[in-house]
């Protein structure tokens, strides 16, 4: 499941990724990724949680950027991911790598606590 949320009042655009993540999934949420950043000022800040993963179909990875290319496109300016296992990062470095300019701040914490404190 993903689950796409926003803060207008923050500049906070959440993206949750919960229990098993596969490419359909992913896909149906850039529509609601769509409206929400349409919402959202340039130089907006972006939580990626990871922490609820169990399962991300590799496939995933085309879908993953095809977001992280709509984020960099509407002006994102921080990016703070939770990833308390490095096993579930399935790749999100080198996808940033592709898809997020060089100067763009991109953190990695192990708790949503810490990414929170990144955040504010």
């Amino acid at each position: 499941m993903v689950l796409v949320t926003s803060n207008k009042r923050r500049r906070l655009l959440c993206l949750n990724y919960i229990k098993q993540v596969v490419p359909a999934e992913l896909a149906s949420a850039r529509e609601d990724l769509k409206v929400l950043l349409a919402e959202l000022p340039p130089g907006f800040r972006l939580l990626v949680d990871l922490s609820q993963v169990e399962f991300m179909d590799q496939e995933c990875a085309v879908e993953i950027g095809r977001s992280m290319d709509q984020i960099r496109v509407a002006g994102v300016g921080l990016i703070v991911r939770v990833i308390p296992d490095a096993s579930k990062d399935i790749g999100m470095s080198i996808l940033s790598v592709f898809h997020y300019p060089h100067e763009l701040t991109v953190l990695t914490c192990a708790t949503l606590a810490q990414a929170l404190e990144r955040l504010a």
